[in-house]
């Protein structure tokens, strides 16, 4: 038994023997790079095509001089930990990544002098926890946006730092970071991006706020709905409401008048009715219809008020309709005033030109017509026509900075963009929308954007460029067979609800980019 005892522990030495052996020979198995001298703290090389992997783990003093390797990749240096002292220096490094130096706490000096780092990525010393000193020499800062973030860094830090040298943009040419003045105006810009799928076809929109909260009706002819959904205050997003029930609906107009809320609903069969919320049932019900021979094939549902009186037009592009406004009595809503009929009308619009409501009704078959608000009559008049525009689909006013303009959509040809000079619209801008059916003007704050949709190639959002004058292409998004746009704003976030023909019905929100980030 005795010696069974004694056997344990000399086996446990004999084994831990071993182990140390192992260790030594493996240490003294580590071998300097060809291209470096190595002492038992620091290792220079000199020429490198990378950085050695085989160098001792405990040295010191790393120095990386004129090689040719042009990256500095994630963790290139973490098997040193000990380091304290690292020159990377004379060499053709362009791109270093965020975490190239993470994991050297011990790092009092780091130079990068003398190559061809043209940025940094944010917080890249963060980790850096002991940098003394830093050495930025010799390089082609980009003093743009990326260069915020190393802007505020250079005046918090304890490091001595050396002069950060800008080559561009040519504005700040030769001169110091520390000297840049501004960066706010060109760091910040705008994406949308996808913040929720619906399942479900859809051809319009319409958004209205009813007691501080925010609803969409949404018209799917396919599902024969009318489907109205409500922003979720909780759950941030948006959620079904209530839902119309009908017959091939394809437009969907909320009206608010005296805290009541109606609801117009188009139909191509079945007439078209007007819906009222009833707050007890908490939904739509039905409370009024609107004449079958007046309404064949509605296109599109425009409200507006005049003189404090509240009406609606529907546009319709059948040859056997109608265009009809509409108006509020108190009671209900009755057709007060025929347009024209067998022009297959597809949109219409309210401009308020030279402060004197307009209509402008878009047509297959004709210009689109101008119509004056007479005063004495309370009636619209035919005015004049928006001249060598054939086949408009569409029109959407819009203002920015207090001047006019309008959007005509085309399937075929060039859609334009238009703005009132005082005395006429003239054409400044051309858009190539083949297979267009919609282009909305819409704004968040002071960003003015155009979403053209197209049936054969993805979809377009523009941003208006105050100093050209003009849109400029700003992001393709892809939509099946676009329908319409329409812009949704709530808890201080802002939305594009994009319909599809064929596909799904999707929401994007616009948000703040920042890209010194």
């Amino acid at each position: 038994m005795r010696m069974a005892l004694m056997k344990e522990p000399l086996l446990f030495f004999m084994l831990l023997g071993c182990m140390h052996h192992t260790a030594q020979l493996k240490k003294s198995t580590t071998r300097c790079p060809s291209t470096c001298s190595c002492t038992k703290e620091s290792v220079i090389c000199v020429g490198s095509s990378w950085i050695p992997r085989t160098i001792p783990s405990d040295i010191s003093s790393l120095s990386l001089v004129n090689g040719t390797f042009s990256e500095i990749k994630d963790r290139m240096f973490s098997h040193l930990p000990s380091l304290q002292l690292l020159f990377v220096e004379g060499n053709k490094i362009e791109t270093i990544s965020r975490h190239a130096f993470r994991g050297l706490r011990d790092l009092t000096h780091l130079s990068l002098a003398n190559n061809h780092v043209k940025t940094l990525p944010r917080d890249i010393f963060s980790d850096l926890e002991s940098l003394i000193e830093l050495d930025l020499r010799g390089n082609m800062f980009e003093c743009d946006c990326k260069a915020k973030w190393l802007f505020s860094w250079l005046k918090m830090t304890n490091s001595t730092v050396s002069d950060v040298v800008c080559v561009g943009p040519p504005e700040y040419q030769g001169k110091k970071l520390n000297d840049v003045t501004s960066f706010d105006s060109e760091c910040i810009t705008t994406d949308f991006v996808v913040q929720q799928i619906l399942a479900y076809q859809s051809v319009s929109m319409d958004t209205f706020q009813y007691k501080n909260d925010v609803f969409v009706a949404i018209a799917q002819p396919s599902m024969e709905n009318c489907m109205i959904l409500e922003w979720d205050h909780i759950e941030m997003n948006f959620r079904s409401y209530d839902n119309i029930t009908g017959q091939s609906i394809v437009g969907c107009k909320a009206i608010l008048i005296d805290d009541q809320v109606f609801m117009v609903v188009a139909q191509l069969f079945g007439g078209s009715h007007i819906y009222k919320y009833d707050e007890s049932w908490a939904k739509f019900t039905k409370f009024q219809d609107i004449e079958v021979s007046r309404i064949s094939k509605p296109n599109d549902i425009e409200l507006f008020q005049i003189e404090g009186e509240t009406f609606f037009v529907i546009a319709d592009s059948s040859k056997a309709g109608l265009t009809t406004v509409y108006k509020w009595n108190g009671k209900g809503f009755y057709s007060y005033q025929s347009l024209h009929e067998w022009f297959r009308d597809t949109d219409a619009e309210l401009v308020e030109i030279d402060d004197k409501p307009h209509l402008v009704l878009s047509s297959r078959s004709q210009l689109p017509l101008v119509l004056q608000w007479n005063k004495s009559t309370k009636k619209f008049t035919p005015h004049s026509d928006i001249p060598n525009m054939e086949d408009v689909l569409a029109v959407k006013s819009f203002k920015i900075k207090d001047e006019l303009y309008i959007a005509l959509t085309r399937f075929i040809g060039d859609s334009k963009i238009m703005r009132w000079n005082g005395k006429l619209f003239v054409e400044i801008q051309a858009l190539p929308s083949r297979g267009a059916m919609a282009l909305q003007p819409f704004h968040f704050k002071d960003r003015h954007y155009l979403a053209l949709g197209s049936d054969y190639t993805f979809s377009q959002i523009y941003q208006w460029d105050p100093e050209k004058k003009t849109f400029e292409k700003f992001k393709e998004i892809y939509i099946q067979a676009p329908r319409s746009f329409t812009a949704v704003s709530t808890d201080r976030r802002d939305f594009v609800f994009a319909s599809s023909f064929k596909g799904n019905t999707q929401i994007f929100e616009h948000v703040i980019v920042d890209l010194s980030l």
